[in-house]
């Protein structure tokens, strides 16, 4: 019976990293509002309100604000991850199979929680969809199919606060009269050869032979035929898959030279990155470096422990060496980041300074807890900017 209800859901933030700022300063709400560095960097989110006006991602900021000039920019200071994985945790209050896909998207398969009709199944999942709302001041939009390419592309449709629900047995019409660029795998590119033959809806694609689908899509032609059809098999996947790597970056207002500031934030990055190392369980062995110059011209450099670790110390003395392999030009830097990867399961510490090591991870452990929540509240030496001596 379950078998021929829309019982896959996809979920959809709306402007993500804008909606978790908003959730902290309503004021702002219903206003141009975007989310970015103001002097050199892009937008990361915009508000719909500012889409409206031609402000998009990743539009420079610069340009975003030439196109918008009332544009309310404010800075990445939510907490994004922990209120993706409070989003994420609501959805697991209803079904075990949730399938993190992204920071603001995911997949939930209702089929354990034994709805038995379609009225039921929407009352569920507009419940969800408030409580997020109620909970968090998150709005998102929701697609309702019997599989995942279906709802994903339901969920996209009446964007903000959609909720579009396709009835099993009608995947084909729904997806019939939508733009050809609508399915996965046509980018602008694709979309535009099928453009100019012919093809500006999904349903264009049945008026053409064989031979004239492999002259526009290739051998894969088969499968954007079924995907036109609505037929998608893929299991909605609950297991998250372990990071493979952690990464910070640092864009500068200005071009800086002075490599001791340039150390000083590769080091604040690692006390970071190693925060978040230690929360996941895990340790990490590589280290890369990578710099990039204000014409965008940019260089790497890594280096790898003996041994993975999750402590800052073993690190820290490999920065000033791999910034100077990678900084090889005599130009200030305009961006500097700091990438772990080789990552390990936890559990083992490096055996020559196992006791030393051992004390320094209690410490960790204090300091992290000091500032969860507020990261950069207890700080080290490094990250301390020295004042300059007064003039007399």
């Amino acid at each position: 019976m379950t078998a021929a209800l829309p019982l896959i859901v996809h979920l959809d933030a709306d402007a993500f990293f804008v909606s978790v700022e908003l959730a902290q300063q309503p004021q702002y709400r219903g206003k141009k509002v975007a989310v970015g560095g103001r002097e050199r960097g892009i937008i990361a989110s915009a508000s719909y309100e500012a889409r409206a006006c031609g402000v998009y991602t990743p539009m420079p900021t610069a340009r975003a604000l030439q196109v918008c000039p009332d544009l309310i920019l404010l800075p990445h200071v939510g907490d994004y991850g922990a209120v993706s994985k409070k989003m994420f945790d609501l959805c697991e209050t209803l079904t075990p199979h949730v399938q993190r896909n992204s920071i603001d998207e995911g997949y939930l398969d209702l089929s354990p929680c034994g709805l038995t009709t379609a009225e039921e199944i929407e009352r569920t999942v507009l419940g969800l969809q408030r409580r997020i709302w109620d909970e968090l001041q998150i709005p998102v939009s929701m697609g309702m199919a019997t599989n995942k390419l279906v709802s994903q592309i339901a969920s996209k449709l009446r964007k903000p606060r959609g909720f579009v629900v396709v009835p099993a047995g009608t995947e084909a019409e729904f997806l019939a009269p939508l733009d050809i660029g609508k399915l996965p795998g046509v980018g602008p590119k694709t979309e535009t050869t099928l453009q100019t033959h012919g093809v500006w809806k999904i349903r264009d694609l049945f008026c053409k032979t064989e031979r004239e689908l492999e002259t526009l899509l290739g051998r894969e032609w088969p499968s954007f035929l079924a995907m036109a059809r609505g037929e998608d098999g893929r299991p909605v996947e609950s297991e998250r898959e372990d990071a493979k790597s952690y990464s910070q970056q640092q864009t500068f207002a200005r071009d800086v030279a002075d490599s001791a500031e340039i150390e000083r934030t590769a080091k604040g990055m690692i006390d970071a990155l190693m925060a978040a190392i230690r929360a996941d369980g895990k340790r990490v062995r590589t280290m890369t470096i990578k710099v990039r110059y204000g014409d965008f011209d940019q260089a790497s450099a890594g280096r790898s422990l003996p041994e993975a670790s999750d402590l800052e110390q073993p690190f820290y003395p490999l920065v000033p060496a791999l910034l100077r392999q990678a900084w090889t030009r005599s130009r200030p830097l305009r961006l500097v980041s700091v990438r772990f990867s080789g990552v390990e399961a936890g559990g083992r510490q490096l055996d020559l300074f196992a006791e030393t090591d051992e004390k320094r991870r209690r410490l960790a452990a204090v300091l992290d807890r000091l500032n969860h929540g507020q990261a950069g509240r207890v700080q080290h030496g490094h990250q301390i900017t020295p004042r300059r001596p007064a003039r007399d």
